[in-house]
């Protein structure tokens, strides 16, 4: 198994890299920080198998990476992993068409179990993180939340999803109702400070 890892954090790359390196049936044959690069690097070295962080360097997404690898290279596996529990983030890379998903929590050898099976053609997905128990919300007032979170203005956020800036009021109002805070600044700081929402992870 030909691997390329793609992890901006050097001292995760060199060990999950070590790790690999040991195992009888695989080769790490790339690295790279930057998910930019994950394509060419695919191509020129062959690679059977990505295994890519979602946030690199240079603000890069993985996810994008990812879809670009799955329609150049279609028979090359990618694994993504990340270490947030962005709520959008599982979906964006079911979409891009990504084989397994995992959060960094997880022990190395369940890593190295996921990558065969990934590589055996079974797609490995985490459950749903606990921001939509713990705050219900459906995917427009995510939608908005994450444009509060970006500092739009209601007007903004009206023109970008096409609502008017009425609508935008009514699902603000419905999501403090739903969550208990009474201000939407307030959520959306407690949706970056855990995790939940990256603000400007471009998805194109």
């Amino acid at each position: 198994m030909r691997v390329a890892i793609i992890e901006d954090q050097t001292i995760l790359r060199d060990s999950l890299a070590r790790a690999i390196g040991q195992q009888d049936d695989m080769e790490v044959v790339a690295k790279a920080s930057d998910a930019e690069d994950a394509c060419d690097l695919v191509g020129k070295h062959m690679v059977d198998l990505v295994v890519m962080d979602v946030c690199t360097d240079n603000g890069s997404s993985g996810i994008v990476a990812a879809r670009r690898i799955k329609e150049r290279y279609p028979n090359t596996f990618v694994l993504v992993m990340t270490g947030m529990p962005e709520i959008t983030f599982v979906q964006q890379a079911q979409d891009a068409g990504v084989d397994s998903f995992v959060y960094k929590n997880i022990r190395t050898d369940e890593l190295l179990s996921i990558m065969r099976s990934t590589m055996e053609g079974y797609s490995t997905y985490p459950h749903k993180k606990d921001f939509c128990d713990e705050m219900p919300l459906n995917d427009e007032e995510i939608a908005i939340l994450r444009l509060v979170c970006e500092t739009k203005t209601r007007k903004e956020i009206a023109e970008e999803l096409y609502l008017s800036e009425g609508t935008v009021k009514r699902h603000i109002s419905e999501m403090l109702a739903k969550t208990g805070y009474d201000s939407i600044l307030k959520l959306a700081v407690h949706a970056v400070s855990s995790g939940y929402i990256v603000p400007n992870m471009n998805e194109d």
